[in-house]
């Protein structure tokens, strides 16, 4: 009799044996797919990782259902990959599962199956080279020449390097370049992106360059779409180059030998919810060590880890300081919007600065980018009367007022509300708006500008599934004057006729509770700014702040990433924080605060008994219920020369210890490792 152990698309760690019917022995193999029964009716498809001929204790046990295929769907890298995160992550290896292949591939029952088999064939819009190829740029400037050549001379000392270059300085044809160089020796690429948008841009570029040896991976595309790229990933034809997101680590490559990781620093690369809650980066790394591939990192403001690496020799470091064909850093103008309020100039959100440079950049007829950190129309609601707020039912947060749709809405659970008729508290009718949102910031624009077009690129705008390509695509052709956005508008999105980028309200980022927040501070601003000025002229930034004396605005306008960095580097070793240590940030979640306040002190002492002052907590974090869950956090500082594989057995140790009380039937614990 011969046995499989398979993998479940279930948050569960360990594997289930089934039997295998002898008409079948031939066929199974390791990373093939089998359907099985788990439980009394449950149907799933699972991965088969070993085939063995060891008895077992017990009589009861299920046989396969049905073999999908004869052939591995899942080949040895993957597994390998699967297993490192899981264990590095702390999560259960059938949440990787889930994560990792297509819906398509993984029906809940056989008729489904049966109906996800019937796809259409992946066509994907390739131009023909000839066509663009004058549009090409072809020949490298002596500059991007110079780091071309430093990251070949560099990957012959390092697996990894990081292409540290200015915004707009070209580093695109630099990747060009190398993957045509990969790609003539035979070997696949995979060219990470953080955003859907960004894919959205670069793909015709690419595309005019490579046609149809490269593909594109991103949720976006229809699962059909998704599992297509994915089966001839397994073909004896794959894609030579992929383009895509953080999932794209997850693909089947069979020649892997380059890995590039645009804008690296984005936080945008690590998974939040749900499980496993990986980073891409992190991931891709590993990924191209198993192929002994070469990695390239790039951004303009890199992540304090990779850049730690770098100067510390772990890394190779290439640095790219000048913008394509000369163009100037765009010049950023500081407007103390705190001391305007009180003089009362401030239009709205927008200072008569800002006005005057949008007002003067639409009259030349070139176009204008607004960058504001909070969407909706208005933080909050807030009674006139006695300052009742709205707050969501199941979630600790104030509720966000959507004046579109003229509700309230919780950005935490989703749950909707009615815009209340009259306050519950006093019974007053008035209430005023708190805080500007981007629905807000556009009914401004309309006001101050009625005959600017306008777009707003959020993630209220952007839920169906083209909507990045239309609004990217319909700015980029000029057929909008004004794009206010979030964070998606930073993340080195290319538009030639931008000559003004306003930052409405720098402070939002600046004073979030979280040892990131001058990294991330100085990234997103500078990532901003550098959406001005793209071909013909230097563009100019207006930065409103409230904080105009903060040393950091003032990195932010001399370009100073070193300052800042060196600055927050002597904070984060007297702290002990990353890069210097890692973190692990342990959740538990109940539906009784107080139960769950007991389990989450007796869980921290039990954890200081092994790691001593390395453990902090459990505290509340700003948010501390969710979804009518109540969430403590406990968080453990870990050395770098500590064995990851050590401190995951002493802290799973502990949650077992915990979760075999009667009292803690109910507890959900999970973790965040390296979170960001």
């Amino acid at each position: 009799m011969l046995y499989a152990d398979v993998i479940l698309p279930l948050p569960l760690q360990d594997t289930y044996t089934y039997a295998i019917p002898q008409d079948m022995e031939s066929g199974i193999c390791r990373g093939c797919r089998v359907v099985v029964q788990f439980g009394a009716k449950k149907v799933y498809t699972a991965i088969v990782i070993r085939v063995h001929d060891q008895r077992l204790n017990f009589d009861n046990i299920k046989y396969i259902s049905e073999l999908l295929e004869s052939t591995p769907i899942v080949n040895e890298n993957q597994l390998s990959l699967w297993n490192w995160i899981s264990s590095y992550y702390m999560c259960p290896l059938g949440d990787v599962y889930k994560a990792a292949l297509p819906g398509g591939l993984k029906p809940k029952d056989q008729n489904a199956l049966k109906e996800k088999n019937k796809r259409r064939k992946l066509k994907l819009a390739y131009e023909d080279w000839n066509a663009r190829e004058d549009e090409i740029r072809k020949n490298l400037s002596p500059a991007q020449t110079k780091a071309f050549n430093e990251i070949n001379e560099s990957f012959n000392k390092f697996n990894t390097s990081l292409l540290h270059g200015v915004t707009s300085s070209g580093k695109t044809e630099i990747y060009i370049n190398l993957i045509k160089e990969y790609i003539a020796k035979g070997k696949q690429v995979l060219y990470l992106l953080p955003e859907i948008a960004l894919t959205t841009q670069i793909t015709n570029r690419l595309e005019s360059v490579f046609g149809d040896s490269m593909c594109v991976y991103h949720s976006k595309y229809t699962d059909a779409q998704r599992v297509a790229v994915y089966q001839k990933q397994l073909s004896d034809e794959p894609f030579q180059l992929v383009l895509g997101v953080r999932s794209s680590v997850f693909l089947p490559f069979q020649n892997l030998g380059l890995v590039i990781v645009d804008e690296e620093h984005e936080q945008s690369y690590k998974q939040q919810e749900p499980a496993p809650r990986y980073h891409a980066r992190s991931a891709a790394l590993m990924l191209a060590k198993q192929f002994d591939a070469k990695t390239l990192l790039g951004t303009a403001t890199p992540s304090f880890e990779t850049y730690h690496a770098a100067r510390s020799g772990r890394f190779g470091y290439i640095q790219l300081t000048e913008r394509f064909k000369g163009m100037q850093l765009p010049e950023i103008q500081i407007v103390d919007i705190k001391t305007l309020r009180k003089q009362k100039r401030m239009l709205g959100a927008f200072s008569p600065d800002l006005v005057d440079e949008i007002r003067g950049a639409l009259s030349r007829g070139e176009q204008v980018i607004l960058f504001q950190n909070r969407r909706g129309f208005s933080h909050f609601i807030e009674c006139k009367q006695c300052g009742w707020v709205p707050r969501c039912a199941h979630c600790d947060v104030s509720l966000t007022y959507h004046k579109k749709t003229n509700q309230l809405t919780c950005h935490y659970c989703g749950y909707t509300y009615r815009l209340p008729e009259v306050c519950p508290s006093c019974e007053e009718k008035n209430f005023i708006n708190k805080g500007v949102g981007t629905e807000k910031v556009e009914d401004q624009i309309h006001e101050l500008f009625p005959e600017a077009s306008v777009l707003r690129m959020d993630l209220d705008t952007t839920r169906a599934r083209d909507s990045y390509e239309k609004i990217i695509n319909e700015f980029a052709d000029h057929k909008a004057d004004i794009l206010i956005g979030t964070q998606m508008v930073t993340k080195g999105l290319d538009f030639d006729s931008v000559s003004i980028v306003g930052i409405l309200d720098a402070d939002t980022m600046l004073n979030q509770p979280d040892f990131r927040a001058y990294e991330r501070t100085f990234q997103t601003l500078s990532q901003v700014a550098g959406r001005a000025g793209r071909k013909n002229h230097a563009g100019k930034v207006i930065l409103q702040t409230r904080s105009a004396d903060s040393s950091l605005i003032q990195q932010v306008t001399g370009n100073d990433f070193w300052g800042m960095f060196y600055d927050q580097m002597l904070q984060r070793k007297a702290f002990n924080y990353p890069p210097f240590y890692r973190l692990i940030y342990i959740y538990l979640k109940h539906r009784d605060g107080v139960l769950l306040d007991h389990l989450a002190v007796e869980m921290a002492d039990k954890l200081r008994a092994v790691f001593g002052e390395r453990v902090l907590g459990p505290d509340a974090p700003p948010v501390s219920r969710v979804q009518s869950l109540f969430i403590r956090k406990i968080m453990i500082k870990v050395e770098h020369s500590a064995s990851p594989n050590k401190v995951r057995s002493a802290i799973l140790a502990v949650q077992r210890q915990i979760l075999e009380q009667p009292i803690a039937n109910s507890l959900n614990i999970y973790y965040d490792v390296d979170p960001l």
